[in-house]
């Protein structure tokens, strides 16, 4: 397992991280996963065995069963919670209150604390916001971020889901007035959706914001299950929950393309789609998760996979986005400085 630096800090965190969507498999999350402790805790044992010791949950992950699960696991299988990188997040639906959502002092700080009982520590490494909340100034976000950052319940902030310029303004606010900065970004990026590359990729490599992938299989699209003749007849996450959105004909593209690739390797469709993923520079650590125990072995052997320049050129080729002002424009204009 190779460890990467968290954006511009000395953490060190795996390369793979261990989603625990899930874990628990209550309310909307059932269709994702419904493991109970036991199974957990074998996951969590094979995960750390293998050398991740980067954990990325959330409070809206199955109403906050999944911080349990996850924290109990740790206290079952008798880990050192300082050998562990925690992350979970906080911004979404936790009640019917009219301040049980957003990311306003007051839920902010409630919420951290919710997350640290569920979890049974005292402190989360990295707590980041779930997505961009319309109603709550980043100035007031950033004050609750900072007060928990001091207090010593928190040591690192991330982000997730932003747009560029909502993740700018954050870092400029921060850098201006002296408060902790975002230093992850949680995102959608895989080699069937790299619409992360047009303006949040630049952004991070110029700003040392470090990159955690979350759904690298697309939504199990390329999780070898799928493919373009059989994709109605597959089981799976994509057929009880369609989502996220995918360019379907494109990502059936790349599949043809991995499928002898993953022959040829011995490998399979799944762990090319991440080892593509640890090739990418901007990648930090891109998260999986698992239902069953092989699924998780088979993500952990994507580390040791690697292409040709070649087939790295081939599957650029296939998954490359459609050519978008101004980005073609900035292109032809900035040829005369190359």
């Amino acid at each position: 397992m190779k460890y990467n630096l968290l954006g511009n800090t000395g953490l060190k965190v795996s390369e793979l991280c261990l989603g625990t969507m899930t874990f628990g498999g209550k309310g909307r999350f059932q269709v994702i996963g419904n493991l109970g402790q036991e199974p957990v805790d074998q996951l969590m044992k094979r995960a750390i065995d293998g050398g991740i010791n980067f954990i990325d949950t959330a409070n809206v992950y199955s109403e906050g069963m999944s911080e349990e699960l996850t924290g109990q696991s740790i206290r079952n299988l008798g880990l050192h919670r300082d050998d562990l990188i925690l992350a979970t997040k906080v911004r979404g639906k936790m009640g019917e209150k009219p301040n049980d959502s957003g990311l306003t002092r007051k839920h902010i700080i409630q919420q951290a604390e919710a997350s640290l009982r569920r979890l049974q520590v005292d402190y989360i490494d990295l707590y980041q916001i779930h997505s961009y909340d319309p109603l709550t100034p980043f100035e007031e976000t950033l004050a609750a971020l900072d007060q928990l950052v001091s207090s010593g319940k928190v040591r690192y902030i991330g982000a997730s889901n932003l747009a560029a310029w909502q993740l700018m303004k954050a870092l400029d606010y921060s850098h201006y007035n002296k408060l902790p900065k975002f230093v992850s970004l949680q995102a959608y990026y895989t080699i069937a959706g790299r619409d992360l590359e047009r303006e949040l990729v630049p952004l991070m490599l110029h700003e040392k914001v470090g990159l955690l992938v979350w759904s690298p299989l697309a939504g199990g699209l390329l999780s070898g299950k799928y493919t373009r003749d059989k994709e109605k007849e597959a089981d799976g996450r994509r057929a009880n929950f369609d989502f996220p959105p995918v360019n379907r004909e494109r990502t059936f593209d790349i599949v043809d393309q991995l499928q002898p690739m993953a022959k040829s390797k011995g490998t399979t469709v799944a762990g090319l789609a991440i080892a593509w993923l640890l090739h990418q520079p901007v990648v930090t650590s891109v998260i999986i998760g698992a239902n069953k125990m092989d699924q998780l072995d088979d993500n952990l052997k994507s580390i040791d996979l690697s292409f040709t320049a070649e087939e790295m050129e081939q599957l650029n080729k296939v998954s490359a986005l459609p050519v978008e002002y101004p980005g073609w424009m900035l292109e032809f204009t900035g040829a005369d400085r190359k």
